[in-house]
């Protein structure tokens, strides 16, 4: 049963929503000025996340029509020896922007992580989105500034897993 706040809800996406979620990933992809790398397809998606279920996603939807998504997925600290939750995209159109509805979809998930028993709730978020970093420093969020991520992808990965 989707969330209500007002005129807002949350549902989880489904399967009839692969032609939606893809048309949310491209329009972040390209507000953050990498649409050329979006490779994703309708089927790719399906297959990972319905099929495979590798993550899960959820839309802001006001006065009926989906204004904003977040795909998210379980990940592990060994450290706390617990899963968190982690973000890997959160996006509201920009005409629907400083209505609460990132906030409500950060809550959302947040209300998810709890009730999951997450000991964590992450994300990165790119370094020039000066909007996006003021609006997580207001929520509590704390940068990791300590970390550097590290990424093997394309031919670098095929050849190190021939290392094995």
């Amino acid at each position: 049963m989707p969330t209500k706040v007002e005129s807002l809800y949350i549902r989880k996406a489904t399967r009839e929503d692969v032609p939606l979620i893809l048309k949310f990933i491209k329009e972040l992809a390209d507000y953050e000025k990498m649409l050329d790398q979006v490779v994703a397809t309708e089927e790719i998606i399906e297959d990972s996340i319905f099929n495979r279920k590798k993550a899960e996603v959820v839309f802001a939807v006001y006065d009926g029509e989906e204004v904003g998504f977040a795909l998210y997925f379980n990940n592990f600290s060994t450290f706390l020896g617990k899963p968190g939750l982690y973000l890997e995209d959160l996006y509201v159109r920009e005409q629907m922007r400083g209505r609460g509805i990132g906030k409500t979809l950060l809550a959302y998930l947040a209300k998810t992580a709890v009730e999951q028993d997450c000991g964590r709730f992450e994300w990165w978020c790119l370094d020039w989105n000066k909007p996006s970093i003021d609006f997580y420093l207001k929520l509590g969020s704390i940068p990791m500034d300590e970390w550097t991520v590290y990424r093997v992808c394309d031919d670098a990965l095929i050849e190190l897993a021939k290392e094995f």
